[in-house]
């Protein structure tokens, strides 16, 4: 238990209810908002360490019982228990791994197929559906932001929201270039093809980060929106495009039913893109940002799925690796996320 700081945990839940107390506290719901979500957050740690502590010294006292005499019973409920504590202590070890800067906060994920037309537009979508499901079964929501419909099948491009304590935190380590190797349903003779797919992961920026954005800097265009959202997609001209001149960044959102509140969350996009960029360039302005486009190609996969010859999904950076492929794109990813959490300290 000692790698989980009790002691600092309780000082910064101090620190952070005394602010509450504050009527002023209460005004602005933009400003507050993040630190009631970080309350929270660390009630639950504080709550998991006391009760995981409480149990621990229920199972020594139920030891001793069973050293003065033996009862089946007992040693029964003793098994149980420690399995019980066993998986609560697993948890509570990775939930002080997510202690980076925005580990807290929901994540934006965005697919991209590479090159190969159909058949990496398919397994982008292979990816979106497999991230969609680990969402639910870890009990966060996922919100399409933008979806772009593949020619044949598949997706051209796809832009959602994780919500839940610790998503980004969470999917931080996804981030990159996914490889398949698999027989293609699209090729005729049955050959086998690799294919390529990017996942960007970045942090939803809360409304209490400033970043000096210049409106000079931003062009923004409204268009019909269209794509996976069917009948249950405004048809008036209300999604946003925002392209950031400077670094061309573009991004778009078509998911809600106002243009106004589809530029708001645009802005939130382009806000966690260009925070994520002015980190990675160590820039003081964000007039100083370049983007840089990279490859989604061979040499720069962070894992591999294949399903022929043989069925392996292998993460090329932690050599996590598990054959049970259907369980991996069913949603069955948590090894993988596990893995690279602990080699990352």
């Amino acid at each position: 238990m000692n790698l989980f700081d009790i002691e600092n945990v309780i000082k910064e839940l101090e620190k952070l209810e005394k602010q509450t107390i504050n009527p002023s506290f209460w005004e602005n719901s933009k400003l507050n908002t993040p630190i009631l979500q970080q309350i929270k957050i660390l009630k639950d740690k504080k709550e998991a360490y006391f009760e995981i502590f409480n149990n621990l010294e229920a199972l020594i006292e139920m030891n001793e019982l069973l050293e003065l005499e033996f009862d089946e019973d007992l040693l029964k409920e003793l098994l149980e228990n420690t399995k019980q504590i066993n998986y609560k202590l697993k948890k509570l070890e990775i939930s002080t791994l997510l202690s980076g800067k925005y580990d807290s906060n929901n994540a934006i994920i965005t697919l991209h197929p590479g090159a190969g037309g159909t058949e990496s537009q398919d397994w982008a979508q292979m990816l979106y559906r497999m991230y969609s499901r680990w969402a639910i079964q870890n009990n966060f929501t996922i919100k399409e932001l933008d979806y772009l419909d593949g020619e044949e099948a598949g997706l051209k491009s796809v832009t959602a929201l994780i919500e839940g304590p610790y998503a980004y935190g969470y999917l931080k380590g996804e981030m990159g270039v996914h490889r398949l190797v698999r027989i293609s349903p699209f090729d005729s003779g049955g050959r086998r093809h690799t294919s390529f797919a990017s996942l960007e992961v970045l942090p939803e920026i809360t409304q209490d980060i400033e970043l000096d954005i210049k409106q000079e800097d931003l062009r923004i265009d409204t268009y019909r929106a269209s794509g996976a959202g069917g009948q249950h997609i405004n048809k008036t001209d209300s999604a946003i495009r925002i392209t950031h001149l400077p670094t061309n960044i573009v991004v778009t959102c078509q998911s809600e039913r106002s243009q106004t509140m589809n530029k708001e969350t645009a802005m939130k996009m382009l806000k966690s893109k260009l925070l994520d960029l002015k980190e990675k360039e160590h820039k003081d302005k964000i007039e100083d940002l370049k983007g840089v486009q990279r490859d989604i190609a061979w040499g720069s996969q962070i894992r591999s799925y294949v399903f022929c010859p043989y069925t392996m999904v292998k993460d090329h950076r932690t050599n996590c690796e598990t054959g049970n492929v259907e369980a991996v794109m069913d949603g069955e990813i948590n090894d993988f996320i596990e893995a690279f959490l602990k080699t990352n300290l």
